[in-house]
């Protein structure tokens, strides 16, 4: 593995992958793995946790929602952290502030504050379909007008400089497809770093299937770099989803969170290379990581029900996770919890 600087609009942690074919040598670039935003889920902590596993090429944050004002610096350290280590994690994964808001004019200033505060890069939300923030002229509602995302867009690329890469995270339509190719073209027009096309519209939510075959239809439009979203919970899923996109990218999510080695399993498949899974016992180290994170970070008073909410995911891969909330589900204390994930039989739940 040779690490480089990337391309313009792509993360210098990327690399290149070292191939010799016939006694010459050539550089591909590798795959890249984002870590996808979840809103409530992802916050930095969790990034912090998931990057120092390995295989994660870059973080998104938490959308920062605009809507009336260029926000004080506060809020952007708030949503990001990062920006007080130079807008990457403490494994060196940099994250990229996202920024949520229907006005071309206010995102664009807002943007460029951030990149003022030294974020790694911006992203765009054009994806979110919480009913609440679709009605305050945020998120996915947004793609029913391509002329407006083009707006938006073209007026953060102008306000941000052009060393700061601008990502767009979009879905394929809001209530159908028949605009995707028109929002697209004007995101192309608009020149941003890359696209992330999350491969559902809103009204199809987060249910199965994921249409990955529509990102490649994408590409009759734009030559933006692509990044495909949706429906990745192991190995075998990133290689179907990387033949019916089109593009080599993929952006993880809930399957990260089922599966937390996820991007470093992709990445050694990708490399040829064998890589055992976690086993529950290094699950609940985790665990306990996590927790102890979680209290230098927060009150202790909520210290446990991201812990709750994590086992909530990890069930779907590890069964005893299920029998570990379980135990834990009406625990309160921090240090109950932390006895009960090492095993402690001296834990003891305490009730609400």
């Amino acid at each position: 593995m040779i690490n480089e600087a990337g391309a313009p609009g792509h993360d210098s942690c990327a690399g290149l992958q070292l191939c010799v074919y016939c006694g010459s040598v050539t550089l591909e670039p590798q795959p890249r793995i984002l870590l996808a935003p979840m809103e409530g889920v992802i916050d930095h902590t969790m990034r912090e946790l998931l990057t120092q596993l390995g295989g994660v090429d870059r973080c998104v944050t938490e959308f920062m929602r605009v809507s009336q004002e260029l926000l004080p610096a506060r809020v952007f350290h708030r949503i990001c952290p990062e920006l007080a280590q130079g807008g990457h994690t403490s494994s060196g994964v940099p994250v990229y502030l996202q920024i949520l808001g229907g006005n071309p004019t206010l995102v664009a200033e807002n943007a460029a504050r951030a990149a003022e505060l030294g974020a790694a890069g911006i992203d765009l939300n054009f994806g979110c379909p919480a009913k609440t923030v679709n009605r305050s002229d945020g998120g996915s509602i947004i793609l029913r007008e391509p002329e407006r995302v083009h707006a938006i867009v073209d007026a953060t690329r102008r306000a941000v400089p052009a060393s700061v890469p601008l990502s767009v995270k979009i879905r394929l339509g809001f209530n159908d497809r028949d605009k995707f190719l028109d929002v697209v073209a004007g995101i192309e027009a608009a020149k941003p770093s890359e696209l992330v096309i999350h491969a559902r519209t809103r009204a199809d939510g987060y249910r199965p299937p994921a249409y990955w075959d529509q990102i490649a239809l994408a590409r009759s439009v734009t030559r933006l770099p692509l990044v495909a979203n949706g429906e990745v919970w192991g190995v075998g899923d990133a290689q179907l989803a990387r033949l019916r996109s089109g593009t080599a990218d993929l952006m993880l999510g809930r399957g990260v969170l089922c599966r937390p080695d996820l991007p470093r399993l992709i990445r050694a498949a990708d490399l040829g290379l064998e890589q055992c899974a976690l086993s529950w016992d290094e699950i609940r180290g985790l665990l306990l990581t996590y927790l102890a994170v979680t209290l230098e970070n927060y009150d202790a008073r909520f210290a446990v029900n991201p812990i709750k909410q994590w086992l909530g995911y990890l069930r779907h891969y590890y069964p005893q996770a299920a029998a570990m909330f379980a135990v834990i589900k009406r625990i309160l204390d921090p240090e109950q919890l932390r006895l009960a994930i090492a095993g402690d039989d001296n834990a003891a739940p305490i009730a609400a």
